[in-house]
């Protein structure tokens, strides 16, 4: 039977996974550098999440053919000729994949061990977020979360909130988790494109 859930769970790991790569070969990382920042954008998250809400074993150990992946993909990114000409503005698009992806089935797994839609929410931010936060840091970015003129960890926690209403409102799993996903990558791509942001510097003189 087709696991709609599973699926977007491998998309989102692929997508994460590219954007920590594209970000690592631009920084000329040999191919362990590659395959870990990929790891890390991909599964950081995650892991945070398991680890705060003691949900043991971490999916990625349950689930071994996600970091099996990333070492393949890592493998062909560091061979790859055309890699290196890849800039890091080529990870926009992946990045907001990988946020809407993380940031639902987050929350939906944090409300199917039953809390609160607040904690549920904290919990899809976080998610989505850290695994990104990790692979600017370690690759010496300010992280797009923390950046004064990007959106991000908002439009992540209104995709979580609309997701939860329209469960609530709809009683379609499949129609929210959709229409939440749909909303967060819609969102930052738009907020990029048309230099959207929550605070805009305001000069004297």
């Amino acid at each position: 039977m087709f696991d709609i859930i599973y699926t977007l769970e491998m998309i989102g790991v692929v997508a994460f996974a590219i954007s920590g790569m594209i970000v690592a070969r631009s920084k000329n990382m040999d191919p362990v550098g590659i395959f870990a920042i990929g790891f890390i954008t991909a599964l950081g998250g995650g892991t945070l999440r398991d680890l705060i809400m003691d949900n043991h074993p971490l999916y990625w150990i349950k689930h071994q053919e996600q970091p099996i992946l990333i070492l393949a993909m890592a493998i062909v990114f560091s061979y790859w000729s055309r890699a290196h000409s890849l800039k890091e503005s080529r990870i926009v698009f992946p990045d907001a994949i990988g946020l809407g992806i993380f940031s639902i089935l987050g929350a939906q797994l944090a409300l199917d061990l039953g809390h609160s839609w607040f904690i549920a929410s904290m919990l899809g931010v976080m998610t989505g977020c850290f695994g990104g936060a990790l692979r600017d840091t370690l690759c010496n970015e300010v992280p797009f979360i923390f950046r004064k003129d990007q959106i991000y960890a908002s439009i992540a926690f209104a995709g979580c909130w609309l997701y939860f209403v329209c469960q609530w409102l709809l009683e379609s799993e499949s129609i929210a988790l959709t229409i939440g996903l749909l909303f967060i990558v819609t969102v930052r791509m738009l907020a990029v494109r048309f230099d959207i942001r929550l605070q805009r510097d305001h000069s004297t003189g």
